[in-house]
């Protein structure tokens, strides 16, 4: 069942409006606001997070266990789905680069630095800096919404899949600097395996050697964080090449997102054959 929900979220994903329709996070965001509220939790960040991650996950955890046994399980096919569609990330990562690109194309960088800024939220000392934080943002974006969620999906469950986009939801929404501090850390610890992953899968499709050569002295370092880990096998994989204005760099931008691709179609394939050998 859990590759027929992956397939499931794909079509969802790419061709139909329901991701934004499931993807509300008004209520989550009320028990994110009522919990940092509450002087109890002030003091205990552990306990806050434990409240606005925890909390959804026994909700789901026995909504399941309810489904289950029922109809060969087949009723709880809906919720996998459900989960697995609201825990990828937020926003259309082409749709937002799309401005971007149409400036680069053009060779007007100060409309490219605008329309960074503006749908981004990415700054640049120069034009180089600046097209190679767009590449670092398409890489890691990719990663966070899709890759990471696939992952623990695949591996653990809808569960699991939940819980890292609340997580990464706590690191970007708290308003308390130790409660978003503490989840920034969490989150670390949830992406540090499967990040690897993707690190490795970019070998298979894209240049193994640069990608070796890059990954050799990080791969099991704790410090490193996942962005800059994704980052730069990715660009390792891809030989993307210097920074340029114009079509060319606008290429680099399309070859990076066919490494994903590529990457994606790999991960589905042995996710297909672990079903059938299971």
């Amino acid at each position: 069942m859990s590759f027929l929900v992956l397939l499931l979220a794909l079509w969802v994903e790419k061709f139909s409006a329901w991701r934004n329709s499931i993807q509300q996070d008004g209520l989550w965001l009320r028990l994110l606001a009522g919990t940092e509220r509450w002087p109890l939790m002030a003091a205990r960040p552990w306990l806050a997070l434990a409240c606005v991650v925890v909390l959804p996950i026994l909700v789901l955890g026995l909504l399941l266990l309810l489904l289950e046994p029922l109809a060969y399980g087949w009723l709880a096919l809906p919720v996998h789905l459900l989960v697995v569609i609201y825990s990828l990330g937020r926003g259309d990562l082409l749709a937002a680069l799309g401005p971007f690109r149409d400036s680069w194309r053009r060779g007007d960088a100060e409309a490219a630095y605008l329309v960074a800024r503006r749908d981004l939220a990415l700054e640049a000392d120069d034009e180089g800096e600046l097209l190679q934080n767009v590449q670092g943002h398409l890489v890691w974006q990719a990663y966070q919404s899709f890759f990471a969620v696939i992952f623990w999906y695949a591996l653990l469950g809808p569960l699991a899949a939940l819980a890292y986009r609340l997580v990464a939801l706590t690191s970007e929404h708290a308003a308390q600097p130790v409660l978003r501090e503490t989840a920034v850390q969490v989150r670390h610890g949830f992406d540090w395996l499967p990040v690897r992953v993707l690190a490795a899968s970019f070998a298979l499709v894209g240049n193994f050697a640069g990608v070796s050569r890059a990954l050799l002295h990080e791969l099991l370092s704790w410090d490193i964080s996942a962005a800059q880990l994704v980052i730069i096998t990715a660009r390792a994989a891809g030989e993307t090449p210097a920074p340029v204005i114009g079509e060319a760099g606008v290429s680099s931008l399309d070859g990076l997102w066919q490494l994903l691709v590529r990457a994606a179609v790999f991960w589905y394939a042995v996710f297909a054959v672990w079903t059938l050998l299971i």
